[in-house]
């Protein structure tokens, strides 16, 4: 049965992949009938004064969303961006350079309380204040010199370089050319914040690499770890824990805090 499962995953992503979702199919056919009975009641109980009339060539189905709950506190995303960010509060650096983390969730966050410099290869249409855009292949960070940044986060984004996802030329030694270059523009005393997918290793073409931590500290034995924390397969985070912990995790998170 695992053996099938592992032949038969490959397609299940395609499928996803064309944005064919099963799940949400099923989903949204089981809840028609809920969608009916809700739009008869609706209209009986409407009278003839309602502010919002119903009428039915303005309906907008939203049929899974009975099954949400009122949001997501857990997982990779949640707890590295707000982890990283309080981080960063407290460090309280001059300049802080972001490298292709998510713009609506964590550069969102260090928005609140301090400029960012951004740098990404896709392009940004923004006017936010205090959000500095460089549009750019950030693997060599050829705009940056050598030791001038005191701090640099770039997470859930180096294991993308080099698989073409994001129009980026594909080269399978592009994210350790990435990590080489973070090392190079960072300044002594700096700290980089770091996230990656961390397990069982391997790269799953074009979406994602999955590193060992010890590649990633190998990668970066220049630098100093002053803390680890995890998002483990249940979806938690880990504090202040040993690297290793998540070597054998399906699909982790690891958030790495070094200094040079």
């Amino acid at each position: 049965m695992r053996s099938l499962r592992k032949w038969l995953a490959p397609f299940a992503r395609l499928v996803y992949a064309l944005t064919i979702h099963p799940r949400q199919i099923f989903l949204a056919l089981v809840d028609l009938p809920r969608f009916f009975r809700d739009s008869r009641a609706y209209r009986r109980q409407q009278g003839a004064n309602t502010k919002f009339p119903y009428r039915f060539w303005q309906i907008w189905p939203c049929l899974t969303d009975y099954h949400d709950s009122s949001g997501v506190a857990e997982g990779h995303y949640f707890h590295q961006d707000l982890l990283v960010a309080r981080r960063i509060f407290q460090h309280k650096p001059a300049r802080h350079v972001d490298i292709g983390s998510r713009v609506d969730g964590f550069i969102a966050h260090l928005l609140t309380f301090r400029e960012v410099d951004y740098v990404d290869i896709r392009p940004l249409n923004s006017t936010t204040s205090g959000l500095h855009f460089i549009q750019s292949d950030a693997t060599e960070l050829a705009e940056f010199k050598t030791g001038s940044l005191e701090s640099i986060s770039t997470l859930h984004a180096a294991e993308h370089f080099g698989l073409g996802r994001y129009g980026d030329p594909v080269d399978p030694e592009s994210c350790f050319r990435y990590m080489k270059a973070l090392m190079r523009v960072l300044a002594p005393g700096g700290r980089l914040y770091f996230s990656v997918p961390v397990g069982v290793e391997r790269v799953e073409f074009n979406a994602h690499r999955v590193f060992s931590p010890s590649t990633i500290l190998e990668t970066f034995r220049e630098l100093r770890l002053d803390r680890f924390c995890a998002v483990m397969d249940d979806g938690r985070l880990y504090l202040d824990v040993e690297p290793q912990i998540a070597a054998n995790e399906r699909y982790g998170c690891g958030i790495f805090e070094f200094i040079k």
